[in-house]
């Protein structure tokens, strides 16, 4: 079922002159052109904040036509919107969008990947987002699980890898109470080792890592282990190390 904030953005757009066909979208202005719905976020989404609105109903709009198109080049212009000279946008209705994304069923690798390329990776406002999305919930998350509230734990867990160590552990070391986010907690260590602006300190990680609760074969489980015990930060600051792991725990 489409969600409201989805419904006010196809009407929006219809008004734009942008309606859905069976295989895209088309424009009243070239009918005869398909859209995908990434052309229609490209075209349209910046649009958005230029409606005669007050700047909380112009994120809840572009929070619709993200759940309509599902397209991360949304994400992208309510980040340049925040930046912009008028912004920054309201945070609770930021974040707020964020969160319930999070919670809800369905995909949602636009807003994950939103939090991880942009958010997370940017040091001026990963503590602030992390925060946000995660770590001012986690000890309630924890006392007081739902489907809802797991759900976005082990997303932003999964996609933490940037965020400073100083600033995730605490939640980290919360979520630990928590069997059922060990494994997404455990994507989210290697994930700080892998990724490219990942961060972490390695006997701290490690001392997290042995504390999970985690099948003995789960799959580079044993390579981290490795990697950590030796004092390694990073892959890519250590390059080579990974691969020398998976070679003697073989």
């Amino acid at each position: 079922m489409e969600t409201q904030a989805a419904e006010a953005a196809r009407r929006w757009l219809a008004d734009e002159g942008v309606r859905q066909v069976r295989d895209g979208w088309v424009s009243d202005a070239a009918p005869e052109v398909l859209l995908t719905a990434g052309d229609v976020a490209h075209s349209r989404a910046g649009d958005v904040f230029a409606e005669d609105l007050d700047p909380a109903d112009q994120l809840r709009l572009a929070f619709g036509l993200l759940d309509l198109l599902d397209a991360y080049w949304v994400t992208c212009e309510i980040r340049f919107a925040n930046e912009s000279s008028e912004g920054p946008l309201p945070a609770d209705v930021l974040w707020d969008g964020y969160r319930r994304r999070l919670e809800a069923d369905g995909e949602v690798e636009a807003v994950t990947y939103s939090l991880w390329v942009d958010w997370f990776e940017d040091q001026a406002t990963s503590a602030t987002a992390f925060a946000e999305v995660l770590g001012n919930d986690i000890g309630r998350i924890v006392a007081e699980p739902s489907d809802a509230l797991l759900r976005r734990a082990r997303l932003v867990l999964e996609c933490s890898g940037p965020v400073r160590w100083t600033v995730k552990e605490p939640a980290y070391r919360t979520a630990l109470r928590l069997p059922a986010l060990h494994p997404a907690l455990f994507r989210g260590l290697r994930a700080s080792f892998h990724d490219v602006y990942g961060d972490l300190e390695p006997a701290a990680a490690l001392a997290l890592l042995d504390r999970l609760d985690l099948p003995a074969d789960t799959r580079h489980l044993a390579g981290l282990r490795h990697v950590l015990a030796a004092g390694h930060r990073n892959h890519h600051r250590s390059p080579g190390a990974w691969d020398a792991a998976v070679r003697s725990c073989s």
